[in-house]
């Protein structure tokens, strides 16, 4: 074989190998660990923030969608920052692309799904715009879970913010030994805080957006104190210990509430599933007994009546056993 045949290989291996490792480098610079840091970190430093116009402008573009067209349509959505709000509450990493992209695949997943079961079109039309809400749900759920865990931590977080300020260290420096050291959640929020106030953000308005992106009454409380001390003076570290002190008394109580009020929320638990425990054996022992509840008109309009009066009842129930400390 001729040498320009050997060449004409050696330059297609090498053109094949630097392919690849181009199209590695373009995937791992738009969704390697890395980039996806980046992205967390860009998207928490943008949502709820008070800094500058311009420089949330900047931020925004990238956080909504990947997409520039579907960006700009999610923009002219009322209140979708707020959505991006909640979902970087909830500690998922998601967009708001991703978050409407979920809520519009799931019907149509559940259309396809109603299309092979014995099941009316108009009550598998009704579960599939009930399953747009599902991702909603979900999110709120994370959301909910991950403030219960950052209001936990509070107290030892002003602890540890005591600590470093009585061995000391400077209220800036103390945040960043508090998101280098402490336990996730908290330490990734006030990491946020301690990268604004390195990116020339004040302290004021940094405390100020972890408070916007930790929307927990106790933490709100911490982050007014620290900026009443820093105007009028005082010992900071006592005020920490007062506050974590506080919140620590307040689990206590809230504890002891819970615990007073489990039998009411077993007893809404039980009354809500009977019904639906007590159908189901019906069903599976005389079927015939329960058709006329959906073979009937006057049935069905029964079965409506009832759902309605038990909706109201487990709304009612749980503003009962639902107190509030």
């Amino acid at each position: 074989m001729s040498p320009m045949f050997y060449a004409f290989i050696i330059l297609l291996f090498a053109a094949v190998v630097l392919a690849f490792e181009g199209a590695f480098e373009w995937w791992n610079n738009r969704h390697g660990p890395t980039a996806r840091r980046l992205e967390s970190r860009i998207r928490a430093m943008s949502a709820g923030g008070q800094v500058q116009k311009e420089r949330l402008t900047i931020l925004k573009e990238r956080m909504l969608s990947e997409s520039e067209v579907l960006d700009k349509m999610l923009l002219r959505v009322p209140r979708v920052h707020a959505i991006d709000l909640l979902l970087q509450q909830s500690g998922l990493n998601w967009s708001v692309a991703k978050l409407v992209g979920t809520s519009l695949a799931v019907p149509v997943l559940v259309l396809a799904a109603g299309m092979f079961a014995p099941v009316l079109t108009m009550y598998v039309a009704i579960a599939a715009v009930v399953s747009a809400a599902l991702p909603f749900l979900y999110v709120r759920r994370r959301r909910n879970k991950r403030m219960r865990q950052l209001e936990r931590q509070l107290p030892d977080v002003c602890d540890m913010l005591g600590r470093a300020l009585r061995s000391g260290h400077a209220f800036a420096g103390a945040i960043g030994m508090v998101s280098s050291d402490f336990a996730e959640p908290m330490s990734g929020e006030f990491r946020i805080t301690f990268d604004e106030i390195n990116y020339g953000v004040s302290t004021h308005d940094a405390l100020m957006n972890l408070a916007a992106r930790v929307p927990i009454r106790d933490l709100r409380y911490f982050v007014i104190a620290v900026l009443i001390q820093r105007e009028t003076g005082g010992n900071l570290a006592e005020l920490l210990d007062g506050i974590g002190l506080l919140v620590r008394e307040r689990f206590k109580l809230f504890d002891k509430i819970r615990v007073l009020s489990a039998e009411g929320k077993m007893s809404a638990w039980v009354l809500g599933l009977l019904p639906f425990g007590t159908a189901g054996v019906m069903m599976v022992m005389n079927r015939s007994f329960l058709e006329v509840l959906w073979q009937d008109p006057a049935g069905l309009k029964m079965v409506g009546a009832i759902c309605v009066s038990m909706l109201f009842g487990v709304l009612w129930m749980r503003r009962i056993v639902r107190i509030r400390v």
